[in-house]
């Protein structure tokens, strides 16, 4: 059985990603190592999964990565999508610590869907599904 055990999302600052993923988002940190100047190896998890899939917090210094991060952005597509069980719950709790949303929750199809932006770089797709 072959499973996903890591995915990642260019970020422009692993220190602020760090703490918004963690402090913002809720997630928890898995993994934090040194690989020599400023970049890191910095996973985060899922407070409710801690061993589930882990993200990382990459840092986009290639000029390929700066590109498609830079690109997705102008686009206005988000970067990953994650799920909650409430929308405006998390919309409302997310707004009141400052982040910022370029929309609002909004049906989409057989989602509840809302954008927001990582301050990092990237916007983030958050789904609850409907029904």
């Amino acid at each position: 059985m072959i499973r996903v055990a890591v995915t990642s999302v260019f970020v422009d600052d692993q220190e602020k990603a760090k703490s918004f993923y963690t402090d913002v988002l809720g997630f928890v940190l898995r993994h934090d190592v040194p690989l020599g100047g400023e970049d890191r190896w910095l996973t985060v998890v899922a407070a409710d999964q801690p061993d589930g899939v882990e993200l990382l917090l990459e840092p986009n210094g290639n000029p390929i990565a700066k590109t498609y991060q830079q690109g997705l952005r102008e686009a206005g597509l988000p970067v990953i999508i994650m799920r909650t069980d409430d929308i405006q719950r998390e919309h409302d709790r997310l707004t009141a610590l400052g982040v910022h949303f370029t929309m609002p929750p909004t049906p989409t199809g057989p989602v509840l869907s809302a954008v927001f932006d990582d301050t990092c770089g990237n916007l983030i797709s958050l789904q609850q599904p409907v029904g």
